[in-house]
């Protein structure tokens, strides 16, 4: 198998000049599937079966929780009125109401809350690392959930939007105090095999013993433009304030993207909902 293998090609798609050592799993399906992973959007539109959903929730609940605290919870949206509503929440991803499942993963601090009444304990960690051991385990059962998912041959793709507008996608929901929504997904079965999103290379992002930036600059204009060769932007963002740029990149998008204010309400939401972010 050796540089022939599916492992090798998707890793080589992923990160251009990455040399990584894959023979000793050049076999290994579950590897060189994640490997090739990309976000699906198309879906065919038979449902994904119940018994499929429940096995993926199992799974998802399976994965590492912070000191077993257990802090997240998986909302299933089986009513057509509830995707609905809540594609129309997360406006300008037409895609959304068109799949089959989705799936809202909330971060939830209410049930140690809760276990403190029981017991008749204060509860002595009211700061901002509630909210954020909840986020984090709502992120970790993504993940999950998202492996075990395309290991099915199901396709999926997070929708971060939802906190777009928390408080009305919490009102959706019927989400209690210190229970918020940290990302959707959508989930069916891909209508076209999903295409591989060039990362940035290795040596930006995994380091060694200490934190590192040593020629950013020079490793991002190399990514953008073999990234722009491999999977050009089909159109550039707020062209009315920036307009046509004729070596238009990864870097510059993201640029652009966060010129602009996004959530900028989410700490008064979280605030609302009983956390202190102190």
């Amino acid at each position: 198998m050796g540089q022939d293998s599916k492992l090798h090609s998707a890793l080589h798609a992923r990160f251009c000049d990455a040399l990584l050592d894959v023979d000793t799993f050049s076999d290994h399906d579950l590897i060189a599937n994640m490997a090739a992973r990309g976000s699906c959007r198309t879906f065919r539109p038979e449902p994904v079966p119940d018994g499929w959903l429940d096995l993926l929730c199992a799974i998802a609940m399976s994965a590492p929780t912070k000191s077993d605290l257990q802090q997240r919870d998986i909302i299933l949206l089986k009513s057509d009125a509830v995707r609905s509503e809540l594609s129309r929440l997360v406006a300008g991803q037409d895609w959304v109401a068109k799949a089959p499942m989705i799936a809202i993963f909330c971060g939830n601090n209410r049930r140690q809350r809760l276990l403190h009444e029981i017991h008749d304990v204060p509860f002595a960690n009211d700061h901002f690392d509630a909210v954020f051991n909840a986020a984090g385990d709502a992120a970790i059962s993504l993940g999950a959930f998202v492996t075990a998912a395309e290991a099915m041959g199901l396709g999926c793709c997070p929708i971060s939007a939802v906190r777009n507008e928390s408080a009305a996608v919490s009102k959706l929901l019927g989400l209690p105090n210190h229970v918020f929504p940290f990302a959707g997904l959508a989930v069916g079965f891909p209508e076209s095999a999903a295409s591989i999103s060039p990362r940035l290379p290795l040596r930006v992002t995994c380091h060694t013993d200490r934190y590192g930036e040593e020629n950013l600059k020079e490793a991002v204009r190399d990514y953008d433009t073999s990234r722009a060769a491999a999977l050009p932007y089909a159109r550039q963002r707020n062209v009315e304030t920036f307009g046509e740029s004729a070596d238009y990149g990864w870097s510059e998008d993201k640029v652009r993207q966060y010129s602009q204010p996004e959530r900028a309400d989410f700490g008064a939401y979280i605030r609302a909902i009983g956390f202190k972010l102190d």
